[in-house]
């Protein structure tokens, strides 16, 4: 019975992922990914989860449990929970990395320098990440357009990108297979930039913000990537006409948080009622 619960569950993600609606604004598109990119993947999840609570002993809805339903789920989350811990090791990595990069403050903000000519600014960390600029984007950019930059760099501070992008990208990373991962993925890390954007022109100019974005952009790729919320990231280099053009073009904020996306994840959550059918 856990084996036809767990193949349920893999058709049902399988399927939401095909579920199209006409694009919307900026808030109907973050609600849109975000709910595609996170439903059917905590759909496995939480079933994996409730296949493990309920063991391999007893009946479900009448018929036998065994250990073909629990050994896939035993597997599955092992392997979830074994990417999940190498990643936050890459991250802590490249957090040990950047300690040992020189220390800068810059309009207020204390960050790390790093010796090459490309022009970069990020956040690299998770809940609380450290700012990384480099030599050439400080030699660069005028001090107005390096207040522009960091100011978008804060945004991402606000928004706790790093934290977040961090477990959209592990379960990214385990759930590749489903259909639309890479291309729902590509367009959250773009609509996460549009959302940094918007906060930043709140602030600063945004014409300023964009040529600044055009410098960033044109300049060479970092010799070693570095994982981090950066202003110009590949999701903003692929598809820089639209960031642009969103920056140039005044529009009112809306809400990244709507009851719709609640009950997408109470959704998710109810495999985890099924542990009750178990006897």
């Amino acid at each position: 019975m856990h084996f036809s619960l767990i193949v349920f569950s893999l058709g049902l993600a399988w399927s939401l992922r095909f579920w199209q609606r006409s694009p919307g604004n900026w808030g109907d598109r973050w609600q849109r990914t975000l709910g595609l990119f996170l439903l059917p993947p905590l759909l496995v999840l939480m079933t994996a989860i409730a296949v493990l609570c309920m063991g391999t002993q007893g009946t479900m809805l009448g018929l036998p449990v065994g250990w073909i339903g629990y050994s896939i789920a035993l597997g599955f989350l092992g392997v979830a929970a074994g990417l999940g811990l190498y990643l936050a090791w890459q991250g802590w990595r490249s957090l040990q990395r950047i300690q040992t990069y020189p220390l800068a403050h810059l309009n207020n903000q204390r960050g790390r320098t790093l010796n090459t000519t490309a022009l970069f600014a990020g956040q690299v960390g998770f809940w609380q990440p450290q700012l990384v600029v480099s030599r050439g984007l400080l030699q660069t950019l005028s001090p107005d357009q390096l207040h522009a930059v960091l100011t978008h760099e804060q945004a991402h501070v606000y928004y706790r990108d790093t934290f977040w992008f961090f477990w959209l990208g592990w379960l990214r990373q385990f759930t590749a297979w489903l259909p639309h991962t890479e291309v729902l993925w590509q367009e959250l890390l773009l609509l996460r930039e549009l959302r940094a954007d918007r906060w930043a022109a709140q602030r600063v100019d945004s014409l300023l913000l964009a040529e600044s974005l055009l410098l960033v952009v044109r300049s060479p790729l970092l010799d070693e990537p570095i994982y981090s919320a950066a202003f110009g990231s590949m999701a903003a280099t692929s598809r820089l006409e639209e960031r642009i053009d969103a920056l140039l073009t005044a529009s009112p904020a809306s809400s990244t948080t709507t009851p719709a996306l609640w009950l997408w994840l109470f959704v998710s959550l109810l495999p985890l009622l099924t542990i009750c059918l178990h006897a």
